[in-house]
């Protein structure tokens, strides 16, 4: 990915983190913008967003995006001057999850090791 390109997607990234805390911030508080992937040629991008909070939270997500995603588009580019105005895809994004159980495995295999069984003493 070039230097350009990356400072589009963080920029992107940016402005669309501020547009939701400035427009709906009772409605997206448990939310947060993880990341921004355009493409090289700036008419694509997708931007991966995490939830806090159960399916029913991630569900709402996925509802407000589908339907706000031609607002958020329009603000965006009043802000980020681009040749095109990428056309946005939002889809959850896992990684902070995934990271949590794999933090969760490592605390109770470290618990096992440190609790020997009564064999072991």
């Amino acid at each position: 990915m070039s230097l350009r390109l990356a400072r589009v997607n963080e920029l992107i990234k940016r402005e669309i983190g501020n547009f939701l805390r400035r427009r709906y911030r009772s409605e997206t508080v448990c939310w947060t913008i993880t990341g921004v992937d355009v493409s090289a040629d700036l008419r694509n991008g997708t931007v991966g967003y995490s939830v806090i909070g159960d399916e029913l939270k991630a569900r709402e997500a996925q509802l407000f995006f589908r339907k706000h995603t031609g607002e958020i588009r329009k603000e965006v580019s009043k802000h980020v001057i681009l040749k095109y105005s990428p056309k946005l895809t939002f889809t959850q994004d896992f990684g902070i999850e995934r990271g949590n159980r794999v933090m969760e495995i490592l605390d109770d295999l470290e618990a096992d090791d440190s609790n020997p069984s009564p064999e072991e003493v």
